[in-house]
């Protein structure tokens, strides 16, 4: 009776814990790409059941489904791309960034081996059918500012969604695109068996700025104002787990981060995703801190070709907090 007893009390505090875990749901848009690499890590160490929070993650085809979710009601917070925040201000719905993941994109614009000769410029991609994650997303954004520098209107080209991982892989390897803007692992996998011809690369500092012109702010975690308001506390658990996932990625090479991986994320050769990861570990941000520069080169990459940005007077400081990640414990 004793034993079932202590049974029955085990059973009901881990009942109450379980239900004192607070429910998040949180959206991305291409989980696999090496551009939203700490939100995994962040899931795999636990860092959030850490902090309390049950944190159910739907994954979309790109930032842009990603952003539709959160604006629709079905996500409360979204892993994205900072671009995003501009955007949305621009149109009388603003959303705030609370954690830099990444501090420079990483994505990658490759023209098809068997088209790579004709190409010599972003002027050359008039008339091409390129790959993009999805409609609206920052891969797309990347594109069209390219596009736009080289004075180029967006129909000039046909923009083709093909998701993240296995499908971007597949619409190369069936020609149905004739370049892509991705990222790793699909990049480096494709340059592994010399299905691309890599032309223009962020996954360094020195590449974002001969792209952009300056810093530039890539994965963010965001969410609307009210969320921030009616939540601080699991905002603030969110902010603590993200952080504390940066600074384990900083910690550890690329073969440790490649084993707590799911096995699909390497698309079939873990030795290129090794290897992309450890090309990529500079990219993610050492602290979760937003940079006022790398705000104002997004704004006005975004100014380019988005005319809603163009015609908004846009308060900056209203995009992005701080404030959260100061408040982070120290290690």
């Amino acid at each position: 009776m004793i034993r079932a007893a202590w049974l029955g009390l085990s059973l009901a505090l881990i009942g109450s814990a379980a239900s004192a875990q607070t429910h998040v749901r949180l959206a991305v848009g291409g989980k696999p790409a090496l551009f939203y690499l700490p939100l995994t890590v962040t899931e795999r160490l636990g860092y959030f059941k850490t902090e309390g929070l049950n944190v159910e993650i739907s994954d979309f085809a790109g930032g842009g489904r990603a952003l539709q979710a959160l604006i629709g009601g079905s996500a409360d917070v979204v892993t994205g791309a900072f671009d995003h925040t501009i955007q949305m201000h621009a149109k009388g719905q603003p959303i705030v960034a609370v954690t830099e993941l990444g501090h420079y994109p990483g994505f990658v614009l490759g023209v098809l081996s068997a088209k790579a000769a004709m190409y010599r410029g972003p002027a050359d991609l008039k008339g091409m059918k390129i790959g993009i994650t999805a409609p609206g997303s920052s891969t797309h954004f990347m594109l069209r500012y390219l596009m736009a520098q080289h004075s180029l209107k967006a129909e000039d080209a046909s923009f083709i969604g093909i998701g993240t991982g296995q499908t971007a892989v597949a619409a190369v390897k069936r020609g149905e695109i004739d370049a892509l803007v991705n990222a790793d692992p699909v990049i480096s996998t494709l340059e592994a068996d010399g299905s691309i011809k890599v032309v223009i690369d962020t996954r360094t500092a020195e590449g974002t700025r001969q792209v952009y012109g300056g810093a530039y702010p890539a994965a963010v975690l965001y969410t609307t104002p009210a969320y921030i308001v009616g939540n601080p506390k699991t905002v603030q658990g969110l902010t603590n787990a993200f952080v504390r996932a940066l600074r384990w990625i900083a910690a550890n090479p690329a073969e440790k981060i490649a084993d707590m991986m799911p096995p699909e994320y390497a698309l079939g050769n873990k030795v290129t995703y090794i290897r992309a990861i450890r090309a990529s570990i500079p990219m993610y941000s050492p602290d979760g801190m937003i940079e006022r520069e790398a705000a104002e080169t997004a704004h006005k990459v975004l100014r380019e070709f988005d005319p809603d940005v163009q015609k908004a007077k846009i308060d900056l400081a209203a995009t992005y907090t701080n404030g959260f990640v100061a408040k982070v414990p120290p290690r």
